[in-house]
């Protein structure tokens, strides 16, 4: 009985084993898939022109601190004690304005980018999804991290030209 058992096993690791280097994997760069998206250009785009809106906000709060700075510097030794301060104050608060802004400008940032690249991620992981199935792979590894410790790339297919394929990309 203890024999049979053991054959058993052996036998259904074999069999395990070749069913496994039967199986197809494949390997992707989803950073290359998602920059050669005409999608994510376009989203490149549209992100220069926001940043470009909030820097040229930002240099205005800037131009009005420093033109009052001087002001402040100009007219200091006139002013009293109390106009000084209050003076001062306004400065201040000034400052924590364009910092509150910059701040704020940089969490707009990210939350419009994680806006505008869901869609495209999500396109790209379909086409990638659908080459997956359709090739037959069992897994297919994603190398843009670099994550994985190690992987044979000649025993791994790189299936970039058929997801870009999928996408209507032409290189």
């Amino acid at each position: 009985m203890k024999k049979l058992l053991k054959l058993t096993l052996a036998v259904v690791c074999v069999m395990s084993a070749s069913s496994l280097f039967a199986q197809k994997f494949g390997r992707i760069n989803t950073a290359e898939i998602v920059a050669a998206m005409p999608e994510a250009k376009e989203m490149q785009t549209n992100m220069e022109a926001f940043v470009k809106d909030m820097q040229e906000t930002l240099e205005g709060l800037n131009v009005e601190f420093n033109n009052k700075m001087q002001e402040f510097q100009k007219n200091l030794s006139t002013m009293t004690e109390a106009v000084a301060q209050i003076k001062q104050k306004e400065l201040n608060d000034m400052r924590t304005r364009a910092t509150e802004f910059e701040q704020m400008a940089q969490q707009e940032y990210q939350k419009k980018y994680q806006e505008l690249m869901a869609p495209i991620a999500e396109k790209a992981k379909a086409a990638i999804d659908a080459v997956g199935k359709a090739g037959g792979y069992l897994v297919v590894f994603d190398v843009t991290a670099g994550s994985l410790a190690y992987f044979d790339e000649a025993a791994l297919t790189d299936i970039a030209p058929l997801v870009k394929k999928e996408l209507g990309i032409t290189e």
